[in-house]
C-alpha cells in the first residue's frame, strides 16, 4: 500500500484529487451505453440534517445552482450530506438497494456526472466499475474517502491479501470518511469552510455516541456466541472493533459464487461453535445462507444492510440507523430471541 504524506502533527494530509484524462473513445463509451440497470426513483433535492435519509436526489424540473457532488453509493451520499448541509447538492450514482460491487453505469449516469464538480468514492478496490466511468468524464476530480485508513486484508479465496473495502462499517473509521469529506468540500467551496466544519463536528459526535452504543449492546452477547456468520465478508472492521469472530460464504459480493468447499467450511464452523443464527445482506440472495442454517441446525437470523441504504421507510434510511438495525438483528439472533 502506498505511503501517504503526513502533516506536521503526523496526521494524513487531505484526500487526493485525481484527475483522469478524458478517454472518450467509442471502445470505452459503447460498453457503458449497453449495460446496467437504470437508477430507481430518486428522493428530494433538499439535503437532510444529520442522521436523515440520503439516497439519490432528483432535481428535474427545478433549477439548483449549488455545486453537484456525486458519490459512488448511497451510504457515502448520506455521509456527504451530513457534512455538506445546504451548500452542496449531493447525489448517489447507484440507487437505493443496488448491489454496488458489480454495478454497470448507465447513459443517464454519464449524463448526470458530466455536470458534477466532484465524485466521492470509497476506494480499496470497491468500485472497479468506476474506472471506465471516470474515463468518460472531462476534468471531474474524484476523491478517495479511505485515504489515511490502513485496510484489513481479505483472508482466503481469490481475494487473499486484497484490502477489505467495507471500512465504513466501523463507526470509528467512519469518522475518517467524515474528515476526508470535510476537506474535499472545503477545497471545492472554500466559503463554506465554517459550515462544513460545524457539520462534520456534529456528525462525528454522533458517530462517537454510536460507537459507545454498539459497545454496550454487543457486550450483552456471551463471548462464546460472538460469531458473525454472514453471506459476504463485509464485517471485518466492525468485528475487530467489538470482539466478534467473522465467518462468511464469500469474501466480497463481486465474487459471490457459493462453492461446496465454502459452504461446508461455514457449516462446520457453525456446528463446532454452536452458533445460534446466521445472517445475510440485503443486496444478495439469502438462499445459500438459509441452506447453511438448515444443514447446521442454526436459525436464519435476518438481513443486514451493508452496501446500500434502505428506502426511507425501511430499517436503514441512513448510516446511523443501518448500524443500529444490524447490531440489534445480530444481538437478537445470537441471543436466541
Amino acid at each position: 500500500m502506498p505511503q501517504h504524506r503526513r502533516d506536521g502533527q503526523g496526521h494524513p494530509e487531505g484526500p487526493r484529487f485525481l484527475l483522469k484524462p478524458a478517454l472518450v473513445a467509442a471502445a470505452l463509451v459503447v460498453p457503458l451505453l449497453s449495460g446496467g440497470c437504470s437508477p430507481g426513483p430518486q428522493g428530494g433535492g433538499k439535503a437532510p440534517g444529520a442522521g436523515e435519509t440520503a439516497g439519490v436526489s432528483d432535481t428535474a424540473g427545478a433549477k439548483d445552482d449549488r455545486p453537484l457532488v456525486l458519490t459512488t453509493f448511497t451510504i457515502l451520499a448520506d455521509m456527504a450530506r451530513q457534512v455538506a448541509g445546504e451548500r452542496v447538492r449531493v447525489e448517489s450514482i447507484t440507487r437505493l438497494g443496488a448491489e454496488i460491487h458489480g454495478y454497470e453505469p448507465t447513459p443517464s449516469d454519464l449524463k448526470r456526472a458530466s455536470g458534477a464538480q466532484m465524485v466521492l468514492e470509497n476506494g480499496f478496490g470497491l468500485e472497479r466499475w468506476a474506472e471506465r466511468f471516470y474515463a468518460s468524464l472531462r476534468d471531474v476530480p474524484h476523491v478517495t474517502l479511505t485515504e489515511g485508513i490502513t485496510p484489513l486484508p481479505i483472508a482466503g479465496d481469490a481475494y487473499q491479501g486484497k484490502p477489505n473495502p467495507h471500512a465504513w462499517m466501523s463507526p470509528r473509521l467512519a469518522k475518517v470518511y467524515v474528515e476526508n469529506i470535510r476537506r474535499a468540500l472545503t477545497r471545492l467551496d472554500p466559503a463554506g469552510a465554517a459550515t462544513f466544519q460545524r457539520n462534520a463536528d456534529r456528525y462525528s459526535a454522533q458517530l462517537e455516541a454510536l460507537d459507545r452504543e454498539l459497545q454496550t449492546s454487543l457486550a450483552l452477547i456471551p463471548p462464546a456466541q460472538r460469531v458473525l456468520a454472514t453471506c459476504e465478508g463485509a464485517f471485518s472492521y466492525l468485528a475487530r472493533d467489538y470482539g466478534l469472530t467473522e465467518a462468511y460464504l464469500w469474501p466480497v459480493n463481486a465474487e459471490s459464487q457459493v462453492t461446496p468447499q465454502r459452504m461446508a467450511r461455514l457449516i462446520a464452523l457453525v456446528k463446532q461453535r454452536r452458533v445460534p443464527a446466521v445472517f445475510c445482506e440485503s443486496t444478495v440472495s439469502a438462499e445459500p445462507q438459509k441452506q447453511v442454517a438448515r444443514q447446521s441446525g442454526a436459525r436464519f437470523g435476518g438481513v443486514f444492510h451493508v452496501d446500500s441504504l434502505s428506502l426511507p421507510d425501511g430499517p436503514a434510511p441512513n448510516l446511523l440507523e443501518l448500524q443500529r438495525h444490524n447490531v440489534e438483528t445480530l444481538r437478537a439472533g445470537l441471543a436466541g430471541s
